[in-house]
C-alpha cells in the first residue's frame, strides 16, 4: 500500500508540472499584440531614453510611437497613456483593473510600509482608507466647519504680504508656509511649526525642506526599483535618505498623536476638533472592517500634510510665474477683481463662482504646469487590452497628463498660456473631463481635490486683488521646472509687491 501511494504521490506531482509546463508553453507560443514601442536594451531597458525631467522625454518619444507605447523601465514593461482616449481607457474603462500600485521603496519606508492612500495596495485597507478621507475628512461639511481657519490664516498672510511691500519675497516659501498652516490647523488642531524654544517641535523652515524631500523621493526614478537585484547597493542612496526622512517625520507625528491622545483622555465624551482626532477616534472604533493602526493614523496624517502643502504651492507659483509673463492676461484678471469685488473688500470662497476668469487662470496652469505630470504610477492586476493592444498582469501604467495638456487635438496653440480658452468651453476638473486631470480620476483619485481647489482660488484671488506684483529685476523669467512626484520650479520666483487697495485693507 505504502509503495502504490508513494507511485500515485509521483504521479500526481508529474502531472500538476506538466500542466504547468503545459501552460507557461502556450501563453509564451501565443504571439501578444503589444503596444509600440522602442527596442529595450539589456538589463536597463528603455531607461537610456529617460533624461532629468521624465514627463518630456516620455512626451517626445509619444510623438513618434503614438499616444499609447510601451516602455521598459529596467525589469518592468511600462505602458504610457499620452491622449483623452488612452487616458479614459487606463482610469475609467479599465480603472478597477489598474488600481494598485507598485511595491517600491519610496512606499515602504517614506508611508509605513504602504499605509498610506497614495501606495496601499488595493485592498480593503485601501478601501476603507479612501472611504475615511472621503466621508470623514473631507466631506462638504467637515470642509464648511473649517472655514473660518482659512479666513484667518489667509487674512494673517495678507497683513504679512502688506508689511513686506517693497522687499523682494521667496513666493514659495510664503505660499507654502500659508497653505501648511492652513492644513495644520485642520489636521493637527494647531500649528506646530509656529512655538518658540521647547514647543517648536520642528521649524517651519525644516518642515518645508521634509515636504520637499518626501516628493522627491516619492517622484524618483530609484535604480533599486526599476531593476530589483541591484536594489541592496542603493546606488543612489535615496533609501539612505528616505529612512532619515522616516525617522524625521515619526519623531514628529508620534509628538502629535501624544499629544492628543493626553487631550483626549481627561475629557469624557470627547468631541473631535481636527482630523488627527477624527482617525485616533476610529482606530478605536470595533466595526472598521480593517483596524486603523496608529502606524496607519501616522501615516495618512503625514499625507493628508504633504499633499495639502505641495500641490497648492506649486500651483500657485506657476499661476503667479505665468501672469507676471502675461501682463495683459494679469490685467484682465485684476479687472474681473476689480468689477466683481469691488476695492472694499477681501476676495471669500463664496465669491469664485462669479469669478470665472480667476477659475479660468487656475485651470489653465493646471493644464500647462500640472502638479503630478504623470500621475502616480499603477499596475495592471490582470490581463487586459488597451484599445485592441495586450496589456499583460503586472504590467506598470503611467498617464501623461503633461502630454495631454499639450495635444493639439484637443487645445489650441497648447504651448501658449491663455486662460481666456476656459472662458469658451465648458472643462471640468474633478476626474469627469479627461482632457484636464489635475487630480487625477477614477478610484485613485486624489480625495483631497475639494480643499485643494478652494486654498488654490481663493490665494491667488486674493493676491492678486490686493497687490500690483512685478519681478524685481528686468532678467527673463525662468520658467525651468524639477521632478519628483510633483514638478515645482526649478528657480522659486522671486517678486515685488505693492498695495492696490486702501490701507486700512491691510490693517485689519
Amino acid at each position: 500500500m505504502e509503495t502504490r501511494a508513494l507511485v500515485s504521490y509521483f504521479i500526481a506531482w508529474f502531472a500538476t508540472l506538466a500542466l504547468v509546463f503545459l501552460s507557461l508553453r502556450l501563453r509564451r507560443g501565443r504571439k501578444l499584440n503589444l503596444p509600440p514601442g522602442p527596442k529595450p536594451w539589456p538589463i536597463i531597458g528603455n531607461l537610456n531614453l529617460i533624461g532629468s525631467l521624465p514627463h518630456r522625454s516620455i512626451h517626445a518619444l509619444s510623438l513618434k510611437y503614438g499616444p499609447i507605447m510601451q516602455l521598459k523601465f529596467g525589469s518592468f514593461p511600462v505602458v504610457i497613456a499620452s491622449s483623452v482616449e488612452m487616458a479614459t481607457a487606463v482610469l475609467k474603462t479599465n480603472d478597477v483593473i489598474f488600481t494598485d500600485r507598485p511595491k517600491i521603496a519610496a512606499g515602504k519606508y517614506t508611508t509605513y510600509d504602504y499605509s498610506n492612500i497614495t501606495w496601499a495596495p488595493y485592498g480593503p485597507y485601501w478601501r476603507q482608507a479612501r472611504k475615511i478621507c472621503m466621508t470623514e475628512l473631507f466631506s462638504a461639511k467637515r470642509l464648511e466647519s473649517y472655514d473660518y481657519i482659512r479666513r484667518e490664516e489667509m487674512n494673517l498672510f495678507l497683513k504679512w504680504l502688506y508689511e513686506s511691500c517693497g522687499t523682494p519675497i521667496v513666493l514659495k516659501d510664503h505660499f507654502s508656509s500659508l497653505s501648511l498652516n492652513v492644513i495644520s490647523r485642520m489636521v493637527f488642531g494647531k500649528k506646530y511649526t509656529e512655538g518658540t524654544g521647547d514647543t517648536e517641535i520642528v521649524s517651519p523652515k525644516e518642515y518645508n525642506e521634509m515636504l520637499e524631500e518626501l516628493f522627491f523621493l516619492n517622484g524618483v526614478l530609484d535604480i533599486g526599483d526599476l531593476i530589483p537585484w541591484l536594489s541592496f547597493l542603493d546606488l543612489q542612496g535615496n533609501i539612505k535618505r528616505m529612512k532619515a526622512l522616516s525617522k524625521k517625520f515619526d519623531k514628529f507625528l508620534e509628538h502629535v498623536l501624544d499629544e492628543h491622545n493626553a487631550r483626549r483622555k481627561w475629557v469624557e465624551d470627547y468631541v473631535a476638533k481636527d482630523m488627527v482626532d477624527v482617525l485616533l477616534q476610529l482606530s478605536e472604533d470595533p466595526d472598521l472592517d480593517v483596524k486603523l493602526e496608529r502606524h496607519s493614523v501616522k501615516a495618512i496624517t503625514m499625507e493628508l500634510t504633504a499633499g495639502g502643502t505641495e500641490s497648492s504651492t506649486v500651483t500657485l507659483e506657476w499661476a503667479i510665474s505665468e501672469l507676471l509673463k502675461n501682463p495683459e492676461i494679469l490685467a484682465k484678471a485684476t479687472q474681473e477683481l476689480d468689477s466683481v469685488i469691488g476695492r472694499e473688500r477681501w476676495v471669500e470662497e463664496k465669491d469664485i463662482v462669479n469669478l470665472p476668469y480667476i477659475d479660468s487662470v487656475v485651470k489653465e496652469t493646471m493644464r500647462l504646469h500640472p502638479v503630478a505630470p504623470m500621475l502616480t504610477p499603477r499596475v495592471a492586476r490582470q490581463d487586459c487590452k488597451l484599445l485592441g493592444y495586450d496589456v499583460p498582469k503586472g504590467t506598470r501604467a503611467l498617464v501623461s497628463v503633461w502630454a495631454i495638456g499639450r495635444d493639439p487635438s484637443h487645445w489650441d496653440n497648447p504651448n501658449a498660456f491663455w486662460p481666456d480658452r476656459f472662458m469658451e468651453m465648458s472643462v471640468d476638473i474633478k476626474g469627469r473631463d479627461f482632457k484636464l486631470l489635475p487630480f487625477g480620476a477614477g478610484r485613485r483619485m486624489c480625495p483631497g481635490y475639494p480643499l485643494g481647489i478652494k486654498v488654490i482660488q481663493v490665494s491667488l484671488a486674493n493676491v492678486l486683488h490686493g497687490f500690483t506684483w512685478k519681478l524685481p529685476t528686468n532678467d527673463d523669467l525662468n520658467m525651468e521646472e524639477t521632478f519628483g512626484l510633483s514638478t515645482p520650479k526649478k528657480y522659486p520666483l522671486q517678486a515685488l509687491a505693492e498695495p492696490r487697495l486702501p490701507v486700512y485693507m491691510y490693517c485689519r
